[in-house]
């Protein structure tokens, strides 16, 4: 059966909270909520998926690997060993804009191979880009995350059921949780297209309509597949985006 996840940004607690409770009062079909890490808002990933374990029994903070000092003892761990923190998410992370920020030269597949050693009874996903490299050099580089421990992936947000259907085949046996985020605007559009080469299909329009139907198709897509879907609504009126669809 088909899971459903939501990513939601901790810009605050407060906002936080109030989406939280949207999403519990119109969403019912969400059973996890998936928190990034971002650097400038003060609201850590693990602290936005304590708020959010009042309200939903299974949360994934991200993690940024070239946060962690691996030749120390890894922190967090109480935190993470919580009740309701289901699994995390290791992400790579880019450089913080801020140099007062330490970072180090960890890797994904370094952290993930140090949470499955100290914490093995956690879940540990990792990522997939679509758009990183060629689909054999992204493929090899999702076995060498399998081969440092982990347990499954989350993609970057795919825009085309096509490119969906060329990594579904390579991807068997693997659990995946597929991305899927609306694009509302030209500059959001030309902004996943420059920062992050994202491939849109032709018929592709910056409408909450279109983006409405490619979340309905998406969810079609990955219930025949018997996969996963997580919702990443950025800046969007997040009734207004799923309502009806979940």
């Amino acid at each position: 059966m088909t899971q459903i996840s939501l990513e939601l940004v901790p810009r605050s607690a407060e906002s936080l909270c109030k989406e939280l409770a949207l999403v519990r009062e119109h969403l019912p079909a969400i059973d996890r909520i998936n928190i990034p890490d971002i650097l400038r808002f003060d609201l850590r990933s693990w602290d936005g998926c304590e708020l959010a374990a009042a309200s939903f029994t299974r949360t994934i903070p991200h993690l940024r690997a070239i946060d962690f000092d691996l030749t120390k003892p890894l922190p967090l761990v109480e935190k993470l060993s919580a009740e309701r923190i289901e699994a995390v998410l290791v992400i790579t992370g880019d450089p913080p804009q801020d140099m007062s920020h330490p970072s180090y030269r960890t890797s994904c597949t370094d952290l993930i191979a140090k949470l499955k050693k100290e914490l093995p009874q956690l879940k540990i996903y990792a990522g997939i880009d679509p758009y990183r490299s060629g689909i054999k050099d992204e493929i090899d580089y999702v076995h060498a995350k399998l081969d440092a421990g982990a347990d499954g992936f989350f993609t970057q947000p795919f825009f085309d059921l096509r490119l969906m259907d060329l990594y579904r085949d390579q991807l068997q046996g693997i659990e995946v949780w597929w991305g899927i985020s609306p694009v509302l605007s030209l500059n959001s559009q030309h902004y996943w297209e420059n920062k992050n080469n994202a491939v849109f299909p032709p018929d592709f329009a910056p409408t909450m309509e279109w983006n409405r139907n490619f979340a309905k198709q998406a969810l079609e897509f990955v219930r025949n597949g018997g996969g996963n879907i997580y919702f990443m609504p950025i800046r969007t009126n997040i009734q207004k985006y799923l309502g009806g669809i979940l």
